[in-house]
């Protein structure tokens, strides 16, 4: 008889065939009940997924987890990895558990295209989602997911960026004027600004008027509360170490998180202030989606185009609770990840000169303020510039999946299995844990080439400069920055748009450098996502040095 083949009997149905006996002995048979499924369990999943090599353990309880969150180069360790055990391995997680590594194109294709499917979100994953922002687009899976995308999608259409470019220009223009002030009323014609809290309060103002035609006022001095939550997630770099082992033991049993740490405490913090902003954003756009209404307007804002979706009519209908969930989607999206990918450009252009100054020149040789096709297809520098940070340097570092259901996963060279035979494809058991390295794939040498590791917007302007391996990544421009499949990114070219209007005003307005000389480090450091911050500056700090250029 083939083992794989047994079926494992479900808690309940073992429970309801005990005998009435005591207490102690109901408790003694339950646990040993237990213990027999999960070996069970264990043994399908060693049978029918095949084993590979990897890290050793370094630790009894946290496996090598531990590790890659204590570093701050996880990427690298996973590179290391990829070169020592294969394209394709395998590493110990917390308490026993599994996890296999794809770092190889092809069957990361073949992941991605069943991602929210075959495989779908931890449970510590939907926890986290859930308890922050609500079942939103990012929290739903499968077809509730297809739908929510379809009825978003409009609002992030070619259209409807274009018409948003003039928000992003203003944003970029009013931190132009307030640093002009800062700066005329120095004494040598320069300021030290910390350019990570500006991009923040650029990354609130934009995402309020787009999304919501709503003015939080950031750039203004105005202090809205869910600003001061999303600062204070940086403020306190000393309980990280406490934080890493809470998330640790999470991700085996996330009940840990309803357990009030302060990080904890800040999320729920942050999922009220975004409710109660949501709420009046929703109240106020009902109001003014009815005077549109009856006056025979057209809405194109995104919280608009969500209100819609909530009629019973639509296909495509929203509740009013995904519509809340989605408006706090927005929030945190449209804060995050651009305002850490525009900091991260101000740090490589102040280490890398000579970039700045090509760049510079680019722009101004071009005259005007560029319009939205023209930022798209008339400055290849600066879209080179943008794609090279955005490799580098993406937002979010890895990601991690879970099977659904047994599957084949092909691989475009051959690996060693832990038997010693070589394998050209996988087979994942159903409750696989699957990691993508994101970062590891956007710089692993292997698929980038030896200067994999540099920042070098120039591989971005010949077909020469992207190597056959990277060609065969399917993400956005060979890159994993904003995933593949049915989860790619919906505000991708909304980020990508934003970035290149704010950097290129400002780069055209001033010279930067770093406060301490080209050899300053930078270490990453963690907001709600990891975030860069000069070596010894407290919380997030990005102190550069920026002159007026004339």
């Amino acid at each position: 008889m083939n083992i794989s083949t047994i079926p494992v009997p479900s808690l309940s149905s073992l429970w309801i065939a005990l005998p009435s006996v005591g207490p102690f002995n109901v408790a003694c048979s339950f646990a040993a009940l237990w213990a027999f499924v999960k070996f069970l369990r264990a043994l399908r999943w060693r049978l029918r997924t095949t084993q590979l090599s990897g890290p050793p353990r370094t630790s009894f309880v946290y496996g090598v987890s531990h590790d890659l969150a204590s570093s701050h180069d996880s990427a690298a360790i996973y590179e290391h990895w990829a070169t020592e055990y294969g394209i394709t391995y395998m590493i110990p997680g917390v308490l026993g558990r599994t996890r296999v590594v794809l770092c190889d194109p092809r069957a990361i294709a073949h992941f991605y295209a069943r991602d929210s499917w075959t495989y779908v979100h931890t449970p510590l994953d939907l926890v986290l989602l859930e308890t922050s922002i609500g079942r939103g687009l990012l929290w739903h899976q499968g077809e509730d997911h297809r739908r929510q995308r379809k009825a978003l999608t409009p609002a992030f259409s070619n259209a409807a960026i274009r018409k948003l470019t003039s928000v992003f220009y203003d944003s970029a223009y009013k931190v132009k004027g307030k640093w002009d002030t800062v700066i005329e009323s120095s004494k040598d014609g320069e300021a030290v600004i910390e350019v990570q809290n500006w991009m923040n309060h650029i990354s609130l103002d934009t995402v309020g008027i787009a999304g919501f035609s709503h003015d939080f006022g950031s750039l203004d001095g105005k202090r809205a509360n869910v600003t001061e939550v999303f600062d204070a997630f940086g403020s306190n770099q000393q309980d990280s170490a406490v934080n890493q082992v809470f998330m640790l033991l999470a991700s085996v049993f996330p009940i840990i998180l309803k357990i009030p740490t302060k990080r904890q405490n800040l999320f729920k913090k942050l999922e009220a202030n975004m409710g109660q902003i949501s709420n009046e954003l929703l109240i106020r756009s009902r109001r003014e989606k009815d005077v549109n209404m009856n006056e025979g307007g057209q809405e194109n804002s995104v919280i608009g185009l969500l209100i819609k979706s909530e009629g019973q009519g639509t296909q495509l209908r929203t509740s009013a609770e995904e519509v809340m969930a989605q408006m706090k989607v927005l929030l945190l999206a449209g804060y995050e990840t651009t305002s850490i990918s525009l900091t991260w450009a101000l740090i490589e252009l102040s280490q890398h000169p000579d970039v700045q100054t090509r760049l510079r020149e680019e722009l101004l040789a071009f005259g005007p303020d560029p319009t939205y096709d023209q930022l798209k297809a008339n400055l290849p520098y600066l879209d080179a510039v943008v794609h090279e940070t955005l490799r580098v340097h993406p937002p979010l570092q890895e990601f991690t999946r879970r099977a659904t259901a047994d599957d084949v996963i092909p691989l475009s060279e051959p690996v060693r299995t832990l038997s010693g035979t070589m394998t050209d494809s996988i087979s994942i058991a159903k409750g696989t844990l699957i990691a993508i390295p994101a970062a590891a794939i956007n710089r692993s040498s292997a698929i980038w080439g030896p200067d994999a590791k540099e920042f070098k917007p120039d591989r971005w302007l010949t077909e020469e400069g992207i190597g056959g391996k990277a060609k065969e990544v399917q993400g956005h421009r060979h890159l994993l920055t904003f995933i593949d499949g049915p989860r790619t990114c919906l505000g991708k070219d909304f980020a990508i748009m934003e970035f290149k209007t704010v950097l290129s005003v400002l780069v055209k307005s001033f010279t930067f450098e770093m406060r301490d000389g080209l050899d300053t480090p930078v270490e990453t450091a963690m907001g709600v996502l990891p975030r860069p911050r000069v070596v010894g500056e407290d919380g997030i700090g990005v102190p550069l040095r920026v002159r007026r250029y004339e």
